[in-house]
């Protein structure tokens, strides 16, 4: 495993990658597997040094395959971070064996399950309860101007919401591929209006199909331009289509990310008739 003592022989800090069974696809984490003697401060260094979209820390045993677990990007805390928590369960599943996990997170308890497929390790996390939300229009043309989107880039079948599953996000539907692949934004105007409406990414889609998307996630308070593979705005994005009525009650969707920036990802979002939560999956593997 890759290691990294830092300064003053500090904590054991793995690398790992989620959404990918490649190392140089999905979104890399770090993850420190034993943060018990870690205050805020240094988990912050820890992710700022890293400079990984998110690192995950486990701060905490709490029962039988059960964690206390904090996420930190490399400009804050997040309460919820879903490649994170998928890269730390592959990477407890490879110390472990594969089986069940639970998360004690910031936003609620996510229970997580892993499964060896093949050479593969799969990692399925299943959210709190969602909700969505609508977003005023002031604040969605402040944020197709920080875009530079106009109003007619927009798909009308997928019309804007902020959603929640762990973490919240704005969902903007481009109405083409091109439009979602042109990213160039305000930085600073984009973020101002996140940190406003506590915002953790814009949860940015095109419908290719039915059941499969494209997405990208801008992600400028946590200090980077863009989220490789964002598991938490997947789910949000599960429980956006299903409220929406874009999909059946009972539904499996899959998410492409990652693409754009040269570190191709695929989730896979679980809608179960029955049970508003969002069950969101993807392999993992190590870095280095």
């Amino acid at each position: 495993m890759t290691r990294d003592h830092g300064h003053d022989h500090g904590p054991e800090v793995l690398r790992y990658t989620a959404f990918s069974a490649d190392p140089a696809g999905g979104n890399p984490a770090g993850i420190v597997l034993d943060a018990s003697g870690l205050d805020e401060e240094r988990m912050l260094a820890v992710a700022a040094e890293l400079g990984y979209s998110e690192s995950a820390f486990l701060t905490e045993r709490t029962g039988e395959g059960a964690y206390a677990i904090r996420y930190f990007s490399p400009r804050a805390e997040v309460p919820f971070c879903g490649h994170a928590t998928v890269a730390t369960a592959v990477a407890l599943a490879e110390r472990d064996g594969p089986g069940a996990l639970e998360f004690v997170t910031a936003a609620g308890r996510v229970p997580v399950t892993v499964v060896r497929e093949g050479d593969e390790l799969r990692a399925t996390l299943t959210s709190v309860v969602p909700h969505i939300t609508e977003i005023g229009g002031a604040d969605l043309a402040e944020a197709l101007a920080a875009l530079d989107w106009a109003a007619a880039d927009l798909d009308p079948a997928l019309p804007p919401r902020i959603a929640y599953a762990g973490a919240r996000h704005l969902v903007l539907a481009a109405a083409t591929r091109e439009r979602l692949a042109d990213l160039a934004y305000d930085f600073a105007r984009l973020e101002a209006l996140m940190l406003r409406l506590d915002l953790t990414t814009l949860q940015l889609v095109w419908r290719e199909a039915p059941e499969v998307f494209h997405v990208r996630d801008p992600f400028p308070v946590g200090g980077v331009v863009e989220d490789p593979a964002t598991g938490a705005a997947a789910a949000a994005f599960g429980a956006y289509a299903r409220e929406r009525g874009l999909v059946p009650e009972t539904a499996v969707l899959t998410l492409h990310q990652g693409a754009d920036m040269g570190r191709p990802g695929t989730l896979t979002v679980e809608l179960r008739a029955g049970d508003d939560r969002v069950r969101v999956s993807g392999t993992g593997t190590r870095i280095g």
